[in-house]
């Protein structure tokens, strides 16, 4: 029987989501107590997507084939109990056995959060510590111009001539509360460090380096090497995956 599982994590102390040799892994430790739980038949997790080291996840989803009969809320309580403690499952859900947990996917909405205050060191590994004062009102006209379809291609750090870099994305906005900004995507899907990358340019714009417009222009360019740095990975959480 496939269920789709939702869960949270904490991904400070994971190699990211993607299961990798001899590093630790959100899937990994998640395979694992699957396993114990199918009566330790290997079981496999099949997520929405991938997310990189230090990137935190509060609605994440998974696939996986049971053999075992068990309802739904006994497997939540099951995995959990044989879950660390910063991976939470949150539900568990029979669907049918043609679902794919990442195909099947509709949207995902990612959240990235900035401190331009005080340097917190609660928060260091939960929220990026920029620490100085940025232009929102010039980061809130440039990200405009992510909305709508485009190649993002100047944005993957993966810049390859023969990949599909279209992508559309709904909704990007920027909000500030005090000394904390919220940047907001979501699309239809999103590309390897794309999201860091976009935040990363909204930081040079935020820093008055280069004009709001200057965002169009590298998106339209599809030269990754005119997007600046990649946005650090701690302030970056997946926040929302619709069916």
């Amino acid at each position: 029987m496939r269920y789709l599982i939702k869960f949270s994590y904490d991904g400070s102390n994971y190699n990211g989501y993607q299961y990798q040799k001899n590093l630790p892994s959100i899937q990994e430790s998640l395979e694992i107590a699957l396993t114990k739980v199918n009566n330790n038949k290997k079981t496999t997790a099949t997520a929405t997507g991938r997310t990189d080291k230090g990137v935190h996840a509060l609605c994440q989803y998974a696939h996986a084939d049971i053999n075992i009969n068990i309802t739904e809320q006994k497997l939540k309580r099951a995995l959990n109990s044989n879950l660390p403690p910063d991976i939470h499952i949150i539900k568990t859900t029979i669907v049918p056995n043609d679902f794919h947990a990442r195909y099947s996917v509709k949207s995902k909405e990612y959240k990235y959060y900035i401190n331009i205050g005080e340097y917190n060191p609660i928060e260091r590994n939960y929220v990026f510590q920029y620490n100085h004062a940025l232009n929102i009102k010039a980061m809130q006209e440039g990200i405009q111009f992510f909305i709508g379809t485009h190649d993002f291609r100047a944005f993957v750090t993966e810049n390859k001539e023969k990949e599909n870099c279209i992508r559309t994305i709904s909704k990007a906005s920027i909000y500030q509360n005090n000394d904390k900004i919220e940047i907001t995507f979501k699309g239809t899907g999103f590309l390897r460090y794309q999201v860091r990358n976009m935040v990363g340019i909204l930081i040079k714009v935020g820093e008055n380096k280069i004009p709001p417009e200057e965002v169009q222009t590298i998106l339209e360019s599809k030269d990754r090497r005119k997007s600046g740095k990649t946005a650090p990975s701690v302030g970056l959480y997946l926040t929302n995956v619709e069916y």
